[in-house]
Order: structure tokens, then C-alpha cells, then sequence
């Protein structure tokens, strides 16, 4: 397919156009015109582009990419190493932030909930960020991180009231620990996120809540490879994600 097709696909798909983001979504870096053969991965790093590069990927499909608001802008150093062996390769890059959080099938926080066998009973913040269920079973804080080890391949790490039955859980993929307010109003007894800061800590311990911070990478691995997936199987590509690991 072509890479004007492709790019015009996703940017529909997830609704590119409607969100506020930190990042440029879609395109952003141009390739070769033709694709066959996506590589999908949570970050574009140097590791990343070298695995797509040896799979002979034309394209790369990421969450996290380049251009963040409030960076240097140089083209200089790491920068400067990442731009020019995509396009040395004319490999294109495609990624999407925020509308890859949000999507309601393809999405992070839709797919962390398949991935730990949750519902999406409601959503909460800008745009319906976080996501929060009932469960079937009150379960205490310890089973819960317990189970978040093992689908995820990672302890979390757990503060706040940790001794309390969680009835209500909520979650917010990658860096979204100032959602925890919101989570809060939203009734949850727990809210899982990839990172925490000091504040967070705090927060969770005075509003008699569990945190849970399950690492960004570990929790963010799942919605591009399910939209990559979907999008391979539609058009007939070649796909293959790639995981970097990374214990943030």
C-alpha cells in the first residue's frame, strides 16, 4: 500500500485531528512510498530502528515518537543519530500518542484492561483518558499487585492505604499519575499507572487510596501492537512488534 494510504487510515482510525497533544500525531518522518512490512514498537529509540532496519520494515509504527513540546529542536547528538539512520534507510516513521491512549479497541488503556481481564465500566479526565471498572470480586491491594506481576511481567510498585479491599479500579497508562484526583472523584479505591512521583505518594496515603505504579513501557506495550496487528490484517502487510525493554 501506499504510505499516503496508510497514513490517512490511522489518522482516521484514531481520530488524530481531535486531540490536544504534546507531539505531532501521524507521519513524521517520510520513507519510501511503498509499504509491505511494518515494524510496531512503544518507542522509537535507536534499538527499535535498528531491529525494523534488520526486519526490512518500511515503516515503523510507534506510541512514542519524536517533537515533543519544550525539547531542544536541534538536530544534534541522539536526535541527530535516530533522524539519520531512518532516513538513510528511507524508513518511515508513524506515531500516535494520545489518540493511541484513548481508542476504545486499540487503545492502551483498553488493551491493558483485556490484558488483566477487566471491563471499562466508565471514563474519566480530557477526553476519556482514564478508565475505571467495578470488579466482579473485591480483591485486596496485595492480589491486585499480584496480578498485575503477573500479566505484566513486572512488580508494581504499591503505595497509599494498601491494606483496604479495592471494589473499584481505575488506570491510566504511561505517565498519568496526576490523574489520581480524578480517579479519586471517580470512585476508585485503586488507580494503576505506569509512573509516580513524589507527590503521588502522598496523595494516595491522605486520601486513603491505592497507587500502583506498574512501570510506563510494561504498561504501554499492548495498543500498538493491537492496532499494527489490525492494521496488517486489513491490508495484507507483514508485521512484527519489537519490544525494547525498558524497567521504567
Amino acid at each position: 500500500m501506499h504510505r499516503r494510504e496508510l497514513a490517512g487510515f490511522l489518522d482516521a482510525l484514531l481520530e488524530a485531528s481531535r486531540f490536544r497533544d504534546y507531539c505531532p500525531n501521524g507521519l513524521q518522518v517520510e520513507g519510501r512510498p511503498t509499504i509491505r512490512r511494518i515494524v510496531s514498537g512503544v518507542t522509537a529509540s535507536e534499538a527499535l530502528i535498528r531491529a525494523a532496519v534488520a526486519a526490512r520494515a518500511d515503516a515503523l509504527l510507534v506510541h512514542h515518537g519524536y517533537f515533543w513540546r519544550g525539547e531542544d529542536p536541534r538536530v544534534v547528538g541522539t536526535r541527530r543519530t535516530r533522524l539519520k539512520r531512518l532516513l538513510d534507510q528511507d524508513l518511515n516513521l508513524f506515531a500516535y500518542h494520545l489518540p493511541l491512549d484513548v481508542h476504545p479497541e486499540f487503545g492502551n488503556n483498553a488493551q491493558l484492561a483485556r490484558v488483566l481481564g477487566w471491563r471499562v465500566d466508565g471514563r474519566f479526565g480530557e477526553d476519556g483518558l482514564g478508565c475505571w471498572c467495578d470488579l466482579d470480586r473485591p480483591s485486596g491491594a496485595a492480589s491486585l499487585a499480584s496480578r498485575l506481576a503477573r500479566r505484566l511481567g513486572r512488580r508494581p510498585l504499591a503505595v497509599g492505604a494498601t491494606a483496604r479491599t479495592v471494589r473499584r479500579v481505575a488506570w491510566c497508562t504511561g505517565a498519568a499519575q496526576d490523574l489520581l484526583e480524578q480517579a479519586i472523584d471517580a470512585g476508585a479505591d485503586a488507580f494503576v499507572s505506569g509512573e509516580i512521583s513524589e507527590r503521588t505518594t502522598h496523595l494516595a496515603r491522605e486520601a486513603g487510596v491505592v497507587y500502583l505504579a506498574a512501570g510506563h513501557h510494561a504498561t504501554e506495550r499492548y495498543g500498538v501492537q493491537a492496532l499494527a496487528a489490525h492494521v496488517a490484517g486489513h491490508f495484507g502487510l507483514e508485521h512484527r512488534f519489537v519490544d525494547d525493554p525498558n524497567p521504567a
